[in-house]
């Protein structure tokens, strides 16, 4: 099968691990922004540095690892740290994604989940983009009850997102989140199914 890639994209508590582990499970190579982000800020690295040289020590927790909860009260309040934050984590994770995109299997199909596809740019190495969706009162519910965020906390990570409106309006497939995992697991087989017909029509 020729080698395509979903852009998998989202606000937060959207459910794009859940769909990603979807389609992890039929056989795509998932690449994760959130995960290599985490990476990109691990204890001794370049980037943890630059963030405790911006941001202050107390950013850190006692082990030495990236408090991230104290971070994102500084930078989801703020647009302006917000962006300082990412001027020095995005270049990093973009060349990480560059290297695993390097490694994909040539043969397969790659899920690249970003929550800013869109915004970096990352849409244009897409062959089609997937957006997630459910509404703001479960993104909420989702924040608070399962990330232990409070109210406050979680209203400040939503409003600092671009409008989930405008990734849907850019998207090829829309996967709505908010009923049962049974209802998203069939949206995402039937989208699945329709990409891998089209890509063996193509052979």
């Amino acid at each position: 099968m020729p080698r395509a890639v979903i852009g998998l994209t989202g606000n937060i508590a959207t459910g794009k691990s859940t769909v990603a582990e979807l389609l992890r499970a039929r056989g795509a190579f998932v690449i994760n922004a959130d995960q290599l982000a985490r990476a990109a800020v691990a204890p001794g690295t370049p980037a943890l540095a630059q963030i405790v040289a911006q941001f202050g020590s107390g950013v850190l927790l006692p082990d030495g690892a990236l408090d991230r909860r104290a971070l994102g009260q500084l930078v989801f309040s703020d647009p302006a740290k917000l962006r300082q934050l990412e001027a020095i984590v995005h270049p990093v994770v973009r060349a990480s994604i560059a290297q695993h995109m390097a490694e994909a299997p040539p043969d397969g199909i790659v899920v690249l989940e970003v929550i800013r596809l869109f915004e970096g740019g990352l849409d244009k190495l897409c062959d089609e983009v997937w957006v997630t969706h459910c509404p703001p009162e479960i993104q909420l519910q989702r924040l608070t009850q399962l990330r232990g965020l409070t109210e406050q906390e979680a209203a400040q990570r939503i409003a600092a997102q671009t409008p989930q409106a405008d990734k849907l309006a850019r998207a090829n497939v829309v996967i709505d989140t908010s009923g049962s995992l049974t209802e998203t697991e069939r949206q995402v087989q039937a989208a699945w199914q329709r990409l891998t017909c089209r890509l063996q029509s193509k052979l």
